[in-house]
């Protein structure tokens, strides 16, 4: 019995170990892109100019984890946009609806912002904090905006990743988009408890609107 204890430690150790190592800097050469790209299967998810664009930021900032959440705000509200991406293992994991903020558009984001009380979406990149329980939302994520003048007042906004019951297709049916945020990128609920212990304190957000 102590030996199977120890074989199950050890495994939910590797597990854990894996989610958390520190993301390696990826090849940027065209080439090395596509090759990623298409590997990861990604050709009919989103383009491969927004892929190329998170991987510079992945770059840039460095994640804690070889994860990366992307928001595709060239799609409308009633398609799947939202896409986390195991970078080590080359697979996507999850793929999902995703809602944008109430003053960032109707079925289109078109407008953003960074500013308190805009309502609006901020794009750029963002790293993934830890997760809290939100006395309206419930388990969230918290967002730290990485770039200046662009999404750095997220905690101020208290922007922050979570569940709504307005991300959902009911809702698509019912009124022909998502719901809308307060300029929070929120997923449906049962999504937000799955994906919150894998990206939180360390992957990395992207929200790309071209």
């Amino acid at each position: 019995m102590y030996r199977v204890s120890l074989i199950i430690l050890f495994v939910f150790a590797n597990i854990n170990r894996s989610l958390d190592c520190e993301a390696l800097p990826i090849d940027l050469q065209p080439s090395a892109v596509s090759s990623l790209y298409h590997d990861c299967g990604l050709e009919k998810m989103i383009s491969i100019e927004a892929f190329n664009h998170s991987l510079s930021g992945y770059n840039k900032f460095s994640p804690d984890k070889p994860i990366i959440a992307i928001c595709d705000f060239t799609k409308p509200s009633t398609e799947e946009r939202f896409f986390i991406i195991d970078i080590e293992h080359k697979k996507v994991l999850y793929k999902s609806l995703v809602a944008h903020g109430k003053n960032s558009g109707d079925i289109m984001a078109t407008h953003f912002s960074n500013q308190p009380e805009s309502l609006q979406s901020s794009l750029g990149f963002y790293k993934i904090g830890a997760i809290i329980q939100s006395p309206k939302h419930g388990v969230a994520l918290l967002l730290h905006g990485l770039e200046k003048a662009k999404n750095d007042n997220a905690l101020k906004r208290q922007i922050i990743m979570h569940g709504a019951d307005y991300v959902c297709q009911k809702f698509v049916s019912q009124y022909g988009r998502l719901g809308r945020s307060f300029g929070c990128p929120a997923l449906p609920n049962s999504l937000m408890k799955e994906v919150a212990p894998i990206l939180q304190n360390g992957a990395l957000l992207y929200i790309y609107a071209g």
